[in-house]
């Protein structure tokens, strides 16, 4: 019989965590005159996204097996979404403003095609592609957030799974699906503006007069609620009968088809709702970050995604938490400039360049001498006696 979410421990302690740490940091934001500075806010803020999209990637890889090299391309496919509706609303704003000073007001197909010009003359369009057909309205951006991310996992589990495609092979088509998707944003004619990708995503429409030091808050806020409510909604998940068929599927996916489960089934299901997840993370994250382009859905940006999880520790979903604070800050630490560097005398490392030699080597040997990762170590120190 399932638990109650409430009654398990990990439960309550990451909401108590993450209540304490959310409001530790809107009272010492610069918003209500504290000393955390607006940036530094909007980091926090964006960390928690990347720890919900951190516990998508632990369901789908530590509890169901399937190491996804792809899902942060649902991630990034949330934002663009989120960031076509920015984009558009603000331009929209200015066009209209600047068509009050005309001698004659212009009609809604001349305002609509200077909006197209605005956005698309860097790649040298004009007209506004059909991709942004919806573009003008919030709600249904909203919800292809939602949509266009689940679609594509629907479609591409579906045509993986019922091949019975697993292991490497699968995580090879995951990071071709991811590469292809790049591949293709990256070209001026993809409709999402090529290499230049979406800017000015923290001027929200309609917020012009709220300081960006209160609108961090609010992101921050909604980023926080996220996460809290994508960690029980995995604990639900996997707390159940559905959580021991889903471990099963990652321990022995042979016995458990065997038992006559249907294998397909539940893993299109975990596949399709983590990527929902990731597209939800991605639409919070990215009017934190102010800028989307087509190197945030690189495959390179998956596999530090998986590198998150397993020295968190994979299969614990406060694991993933931990993985992906703790290493995306780490990040933010070294690759800013403010990792002092260390003279060797006949070479002097500077932690800019070798960040990711660090990373290499941490994920080696969390992978060879601490499989359990951070979160094997939280379980050893609580259950020791």
């Amino acid at each position: 019989m399932r638990r109650s979410i409430l009654s398990q421990p990990s439960v309550i302690i990451v909401l108590l965590l993450l209540t304490a740490f959310t409001v530790a940091v809107v009272g010492m934001s610069e918003a209500a005159g504290g000393t955390l500075s607006t940036s530094l806010v909007k980091t926090l803020g964006m960390t928690l996204c990347l720890c919900l999209v951190a516990i998508a990637m632990d369901l789908v890889w530590g509890y169901c097996g399937i190491l996804s090299l792809g899902h942060f391309a649902f991630f990034g496919l949330g934002g663009y979404m989120v960031g076509m509706w920015i984009m558009y609303a603000r331009t929209e704003q200015i066009v209209v403003q600047a068509a009050q000073a005309a001698t004659l007001p212009p009609t809604p197909q001349e305002i609509r095609d200077a909006i197209g010009t605005q956005i698309f003359g860097v790649v040298g369009g004009a007209r506004i592609p059909p991709i942004w057909t919806f573009a003008d309205s919030l709600w249904i951006q909203l919800l292809l957030v939602v949509l266009v991310p689940g679609i594509l996992a629907l479609v591409f589990g579906w045509l993986a799974f019922r091949s019975r495609v697993t292991g490497v092979y699968l995580s090879i088509l995951t990071q071709a699906m991811t590469l292809a998707l790049s591949l293709y944003l990256f070209q001026n004619d993809s409709g999402l503006r090529g290499n230049n990708g979406l800017s000015g995503l923290q001027n929200i429409p309609g917020w012009e007069s709220t300081p960006q030091s209160v609108v961090s808050i609010y992101f921050f806020v909604a980023s926080a609620i996220a996460l809290g409510a994508g960690y029980v909604l995995a604990a639900w998940i996997v707390s159940g009968k559905f959580g021991s068929v889903v471990r099963g599927i990652r321990d022995d996916e042979a016995r458990v088809r065997f038992l006559g489960y249907q294998v397909e089934h539940y893993k299109l299901f975990v596949f399709t709702l983590t990527a929902v997840i990731a597209g939800i993370a991605g639409a919070l994250y990215y009017p934190q970050a102010g800028i989307i382009n087509p190197a945030e859905i690189a495959p390179i940006a998956s596999i530090y995604l998986a590198v998150w999880v397993a020295i968190g520790g994979r299969g614990r979903l406060y694991g993933a938490i931990i993985g992906a604070a703790f290493v995306s800050l780490l990040s933010t630490w070294f690759t800013g400039g403010r990792a002092p560097d260390i003279n060797l005398g006949f070479a002097t490392i500077q932690w800019v360049d070798w960040w990711q030699v660090l990373l290499g080597v941490a994920f080696v040997c969390v992978t060879l001498f601490a499989p359990k990762g951070i979160g094997g170590l939280v379980d050893y120190v609580v259950r020791k006696p």
